[in-house]
């Protein structure tokens, strides 16, 4: 079995999303903050993963830092990518081990929902089996939707990943009952894709008061976590922020062991 899809001994993988250090970068031009060492400094401090999301109008990430990440970056790169033929080509090019497909518009500020699998199943399948003949882990970012569950199964995707901000958004506002219905909602999610046979991961919106929950739960494999930790970042530098969110991680799973036994 590919060794990237196994469950981590001590609660997810955390997977760290270096963008925000390029906005901050080309907020005022140049090369510094340069996110590739920003990479390197988030593995030093214990992150399993290297997420990064090349967007059309290169906003943040641009095509050096990506090329500078496969030639510095011996972990595995998660390339977050919209589904588009250029990028595809790039993926082919490049190969990293992982690749998440995501929805993309130019007027957001992030990423904004999840991917329609089911209303674009044709191109998500062909997308799938492209990139995996590349040797990419697939996964799809999507709500957790019954609908789209189902169609991510079908269009031969190993992975999905779970899209968080509504409930990231309820915890941040002090929403308790908001929030409670939304990670029940994921839950359910996170059930119907493993009953389909597909590793579920999570992300966005993830900050510490966030995080547990979702960490807590024995079937999930992967968290990607990045405006959040780049922000701690900035107090307590990126090493001891991965080793915080780490250590959070790693609390929550073995609460939840405990809590289980």
């Amino acid at each position: 079995m590919n060794p990237l899809v196994q469950p981590a001994p001590r609660g997810p993988l955390l997977g760290v999303n270096i963008d925000h250090v390029a906005t901050l970068r080309n907020a005022r031009g140049g090369s510094f903050p340069d996110p590739v060492q920003a990479a390197l400094h988030a593995l030093r401090g214990g992150a399993d993963i290297i997420t990064f999301h090349l967007r059309e109008d290169r906003r943040h990430i641009r095509d050096g830092d990506v090329q500078g990440l496969r030639e510095q970056v011996g972990a595995p790169l998660n390339f977050e990518s919209a589904l588009t033929p250029e990028m595809l080509d790039i993926i082919e090019r490049m190969r990293p081990q992982m690749v998440c497909l995501v929805p993309e518009r130019r007027q957001e500020l992030t990423t904004e929902g999840g991917l329609d699998v089911r209303g674009q199943f044709d191109r998500v399948r062909d997308a799938c089996a492209r990139l995996g003949a590349a040797a990419c882990r697939v996964s799809l970012f999507i709500e957790a939707d019954p609908a789209q569950i189902e169609a991510a199964a079908a269009s031969g995707a190993p992975c999905v990943e779970l899209h968080t901000g509504a409930f990231a958004n309820a915890v941040d506002a002090g929403d308790a009952e908001l929030a409670r219905r939304h990670l029940e909602r994921l839950r359910n999610g996170v059930a119907l894709a493993r009953a389909a046979g597909l590793q579920t991961n999570a992300g966005h919106g993830l900050n510490l008061q966030s995080t547990p929950p979702l960490a807590g739960m024995p079937e999930m494999r992967e968290l990607h976590i990045g405006h959040a930790l780049v922000g701690h970042a900035l107090f307590v530098g990126i090493e001891q922020a991965v080793r915080d969110f780490k250590a959070c991680i790693e609390k929550a799973a073995g609460a939840a062991l405990g809590a289980g036994r």
